[in-house]
């Protein structure tokens, strides 16, 4: 069978791909378009996308459509209209669970450097500005104690959870579709009222029709004005130019970015803003858990091959 790889993956993943498929490959870190796309579909039998790659309904166009599975590289496929695929006969996988830990250690890395400023302050050393230690030197907040609020307690959400309460005595509630059980205290509130109480604020919920903007004007004046935002969900999960106005006005007191609206493109207001950590999506950028996701879809494409039952389905 026909395999082509929309990005190149880790050394380990290529050369196991290589081995196990006729392998078509694109040797660039961009995503596929939509031409391209299209062209891919008629010529692989399984394709592996990834975040970005324009697989729209429009992409499932045309008769002759040699592609199906789509054996994405992530666990979200919010760039995948899943049911326009189903339509066409082609199935989509994932790759749940690798990503977990990675993605609760960046949630914890941007709510510490936010809370401590720690972003600002390393622009003020680089910068040659800093004039030497001082007592009220660049007051950030305490972390230790504090009340974490989780939006979404899947695998993520729940991971965060325990960082929060086990590494820093962090009293956590949350939102979510059903109750969890947790191993410790974890209260269950409704959105506006975590909103409301909670000092810091973590967003880890699937990209989806419902949680598009999830976090707009409304939701963020619900906030104290001493909170924080992270997210570390899919970019339009928040209402980016709300989030810009509420850091802008100090109507919160910083956010923790990994993912972006327009992603790539971050609006120059926000990069202007000194409250706010901005990473270039580093949720899973580790050698294990990047080989670990690739090897997890390279399983759903051999079990689809060997007319196995595929292990992620979506």
């Amino acid at each position: 069978m026909k395999l082509l790889i929309s990005r190149t993956l880790t050394d380990d993943v290529m050369r196991r791909a290589r081995a196990e498929f006729d392998l078509l490959e694109r040797d660039t870190s961009t995503s596929l378009g939509r031409a391209e796309t299209i062209e891919a579909l008629h010529k692989a039998d399984i394709l592996l996308p990834t975040l970005g790659d324009a697989l729209g309904a429009e992409a499932f166009t045309g008769d002759g459509l040699r592609c199906k599975l789509l054996a994405n590289f992530g666990v979200g496929y919010n760039h995948i209209d899943v049911e326009a695929a189903r339509a066409h006969g082609i199935a989509v996988t994932n790759t749940p669970g690798a990503v977990t830990d990675a993605t609760a250690d960046i949630a914890m890395t941007l709510l510490l450097m936010t809370a401590r400023r720690a972003g600002e302050g390393e622009r003020l050393v680089r910068a040659g500005k800093w004039s030497g230690w001082h007592p009220v030197q660049m007051l950030g907040q305490h972390v230790t104690g504090k009340r974490l609020g989780i939006v979404g307690m899947g695998r993520i959400g729940q991971a965060i959870a325990r960082r929060a309460h086990f590494g820093f005595g962090m009293q956590v509630a949350y939102t979510s579709r059903s109750p969890k059980d947790m191993p410790f205290p974890a209260e269950a509130l409704p959105l506006p009222d975590l909103l409301a109480r909670c000092d810091f604020v973590a967003l880890a919920v699937p990209a989806s029709p419902e949680t598009h903007h999830l976090i707009g004007a409304r939701e963020l004046a619900q906030m104290q004005p001493h909170a924080v935002l992270v997210n570390i969900a899919r970019g339009d999960v928040v209402d980016e130019s709300a989030l810009i106005h509420a850091l802008q006005s100090h109507r919160i007191a910083g956010a923790g970015l990994d993912v972006y609206e327009f992603e790539p493109d971050v609006p120059p207001a926000l990069r202007a803003l000194q409250n706010v950590t901005l990473l270039p999506h580093l949720g899973t950028a580790t050698e294990e858990v990047r080989s670990a996701m690739g090897h997890m879809a390279l399983d759903n494409a051999i079990a689809f091959r060997d007319g196995h039952p595929l292990p992620n389905p979506v």
